[in-house]
């Protein structure tokens, strides 16, 4: 009997740890919520005989005043800690619940939350970059264990430079599809903002945010917006810049740990970067992604050309010696415009005659656009 009274009851009290559906009274509780009094956001500073049966908690509403309170009957003493926001009710100001830390939105939507669809094997000619990427990111990650019996922290931040086109990004793109952890994209220019302290405040939440996570990767791209070597102008317009700059570089190594961060950073211009921001417990690998060499650049075709309709036997080697000091970017834009001489014809599939057209005219053609000589002077 007792079995078929449960049956008819619906869901047992221990399944959900809600009561059972016949003794809902959905109506009354609708009207109770309607009925609760809007929270106040305000701050716990100081907690007075904490762990005791009667504990104090000093609240400080902003643009009001500073409260002793006690706790709401919803809250239990663990949850509260000192220096964390709270809602507290109109009337009583007591503590009915903690909330999370403030952190500004637009540095929240950093987070990349859809992984990327690039893998390792979709960046051409990069092996040994790989190599040294793999080491720093994904060793630590998946096996700590060697490195605490060496006794030796590992590389915590990695510079990716190089000229255009040869991948930096890619390979960023390939380690956030291959983590399981909290990837987070800045770019340079995005922490340069237009009052004094905002963007050192952002780069603050940003760490902040990521200490919260169990680990996590940030990933800086185009850094020499933001960390250019220190120069005094005359007239302080760089000096914003310069302190979102020296706040990146206290969160990488200051006084508080890092946690388990890493940091991977990627410029074309390292020459133009702080030293206080290279140096090594900051960055400790510093990768360059060099041209790619005939092999490389043989592999990129094929890369680029697997998803296209091509003929049966073009000679792909014979394409990579076409184009010397090419990089990535190039073999690709001479793929898609291959492409474009197959549908000009209106034929179905690319032959090897529309690459060599292809060809010459990119990498002939636009070698007045291209930024890799100028990177060589640089560097």
């Amino acid at each position: 009997m007792a079995k078929k009274v449960n049956d008819l009851c619906g869901i047992k009290e221990s399944d959900t740890g809600l009561a059972a559906p016949s003794q809902w009274d959905l109506v009354s509780d609708k009207q109770m919520m309607q009925e609760e009094q809007p929270l106040q956001v305000a701050r716990c500073t100081k907690i007075i005989n904490p762990n005791s049966e009667d504990a104090k908690y000093v609240i400080n509403v902003k643009q009001i005043a500073k409260f002793v309170v006690g706790l709401g009957d919803k809250v239990s003493p663990t949850d509260i800690e000192e220096g964390m926001r709270v809602g507290v009710d109109r009337n009583k100001y007591q503590i009915q619940i903690p909330l999370p830390p403030k952190i500004d939105p637009s540095v929240t939507m950093m987070t990349v939350e859809e992984k990327p669809d690039v893998t390792y094997n979709d960046v051409g000619g990069c092996k040994e970059q790989i190599e040294k990427m793999r080491e720093v990111v994904e060793l630590p990650m998946l096996h700590p264990e060697k490195f605490v019996k060496l006794g030796i922290d590992p590389p915590k931040g990695v510079l990716c430079y190089g000229p255009p086109g040869t991948g930096k990004t890619l390979l960023a793109r390939a380690v956030a599809n291959r983590t399981d952890a909290c990837f987070i994209r800045v770019i340079g220019s995005e922490l340069v903002q237009k009052y004094v302290g905002e963007g050192a405040r952002m780069v603050r939440e940003l760490f902040q945010m990521a200490r919260s996570k169990k680990a996590c990767i940030v990933f800086f791209d185009e850094v020499d917006a933001i960390g250019g070597a220190r120069f005094d102008d005359g007239v302080g317009g760089d000096n914003e810049v310069q302190r979102t700059m020296l706040e990146i570089v206290n969160q990488l190594d200051g006084f508080d740990a890092r946690g388990n961060i890493k940091v991977l950073m990627a410029t074309n211009r390292p020459d133009t970067l702080d030293p206080a921001l290279l140096r090594p417990g900051r960055l400790d690998r510093k990768v360059e992604f060099g041209l790619p060499d005939l092999e490389s650049r043989t592999q990129i075709f094929k890369i680029h050309t697997r998803t296209m309709n091509c003929e049966r036997d073009i000679r792909f080697e014979l394409l990579a010696r076409l184009c010397p000091n090419s990089t990535g970017a190039d073999i690709r834009s001479v793929c898609t415009e291959a492409g474009m001489y197959a549908i000009r014809a209106r034929r179905k599939t690319v032959t090897e005659k529309d690459f060599l057209d292809a060809v010459n005219k990119v990498i002939k053609g636009y070698q007045k656009f291209s930024a890799t000589p100028k990177y060589m002077v640089y560097n």
